[in-house]
């Protein structure tokens, strides 16, 4: 195993990345198309004709939102598994609830190389915080310490004093779990006068980690504190890195995916740099997944990471990218915004807000454009009332002005 990273692949040239990747498009859509899901989604496509990201963006995206759905249709996981379920290991709930399956192979949810990059390392003993009741993230975990060569106390969250205990008597020298608890258990052990100095090491999820919360950690003596990203359905998809104890900004994506960023409520792929909703392809054999929306918002950082790794790297999460909101008692999509804005190429970014109370509420599209005359507002208001089937008002605002935060519509009603 290389002791820069845990996959020697996470160094390789980005060029040859990519042309793996690509290559392999063909088989992962002919495969996927042996799953009934996936051939109702895929329909018509043929699989040797998707050879590049250009080819990849024109099939549809399949959002994490619609998964109820499918499972419906077809449980228990839509259809988009390629092995059944009576092989797969194991077959988890999440709320929703929707299913999600595990199947045998090592490392099957990637998180080997996310441990690595925390500095942990074979035979380092993990405490396994996270859940370990019928949904994944325990056992992505799991997966990844036996793969990596690390015992696991399979702690779980809760019983805050049992954890201080186990930590006292087994001496792990890593933490997996959620920031908050993390700090729990070190606020609990302080005041039962337990020194876990020993827990040098962090990989957590599933909350924010703020500088100040990660500056707490280091302060009452672990060395290193990192996150990780990942959903129930994928697994991880990227990780932080550092070099000599600094971390660096953004995430790394993980091997064997093919990310694309796109406009919330499309599939159209962002310019370099728009933040988006993270949309996934993942060449899983068990559980492929093509043009997979997460809903989550993100935006590509243009240089790769300090640390070595050549693969993109993520600014990390930057909230949700559904934002599907009521207005006069008829829903407004983000692909709506989006529609409207297509129409006016002349057009920068467009953002739809939404102020007023309820019963009262009104819409105002502000758009960044160098022209500032009546008739583009004029036409632009024809263009909402055609496409969202309600009045709204146009505010054209200078180029650059509105935030790249990915938002298409800002909720800014008051319900008191």
């Amino acid at each position: 195993m290389n002791t820069t990273t845990y996959d020697p692949r996470e160094l390789r040239p980005a060029e040859a990345r990519e042309g793996a990747l690509s290559a392999a498009l063909p088989g992962l859509i002919q495969g996927a198309q042996r799953a009934a899901g996936w051939s109702r989604i895929l329909s018509g496509v043929d699989p040797h004709a998707i050879t590049s990201r250009k080819a990849l963006a024109a099939l549809p995206v399949t959002r994490k939102g619609d998964l109820k759905a499918l499972q419906q249709l077809d449980t228990p996981f839509g259809g988009l598994n390629t092995t059944p379920p009576s092989r797969m290991r194991r077959l988890f709930m999440s709320p929703g609830p929707i299913f999600d399956p595990e199947g045998h192979g090592p490392d099957w949810w990637r998180t080997a190389a996310a441990l690595h990059a925390a500095g942990i390392r074979p035979g380092d003993v993990l405490q396994n915080c996270f859940s370990y009741h019928m949904t994944p993230a325990a056992f992505m975990i799991e997966a990844g310490a036996a793969a990596l060569g690390c015992p696991v106390i399979p702690a779980g969250i809760g019983n805050t004093e049992q954890q201080v205990e186990a930590m006292t008597v087994l001496k792990p020298r890593a933490y997996v779990g959620t920031p908050s608890f993390l700090r729990i258990i070190l606020e609990r052990a302080a005041e039962m006068n337990v020194d876990l100095r020993h827990v040098q090491k962090a990989l957590v999820a599933a909350e924010a980690l703020p500088p100040s919360l990660r500056q707490w950690f280091i302060d009452r003596g672990m060395t290193q504190v990192q996150q990780w990203y990942g959903t129930a359905d994928l697994g991880c998809v990227a990780f932080e890195t550092s070099t000599d104890g600094v971390v660096h900004p953004g995430m790394v994506l993980s091997e064997d995916l093919l990310l694309e960023i796109v406009k919330p409520g499309t599939g159209e792929v962002c310019a370099p740099g728009e933040v988006g909703e993270i949309v996934i392809t993942m060449f899983n054999p068990d559980y492929p997944l093509i043009r997979f929306g997460t809903g989550d918002l993100t935006k590509l950082l243009p240089e790769p990471s300090p640390c070595g790794r050549t693969n993109q790297r993520i600014a990390g999460w930057m909230g949700r990218a559904d934002q599907t909101t009521k207005v006069r008692g008829l829903f407004v999509h983000p692909a709506q915004i989006n529609d409207i804005s297509k129409r006016f190429p002349e057009l920068g970014r467009v953002r739809m807000v939404i102020t007023g109370s309820m019963g009262q509420d009104d819409m105002l599209l502000k758009a960044e454009s160098g022209e500032q005359h009546e008739g583009l507002a004029y036409r632009l208001r024809d263009a909402i009332r055609d496409i969202t089937k309600l009045r709204g008002e146009v505010e054209l605002v200078a180029p650059g002005s509105l935030p790249n935060d990915g938002k298409l519509i800002e909720d800014a009603r008051s319900y008191q």
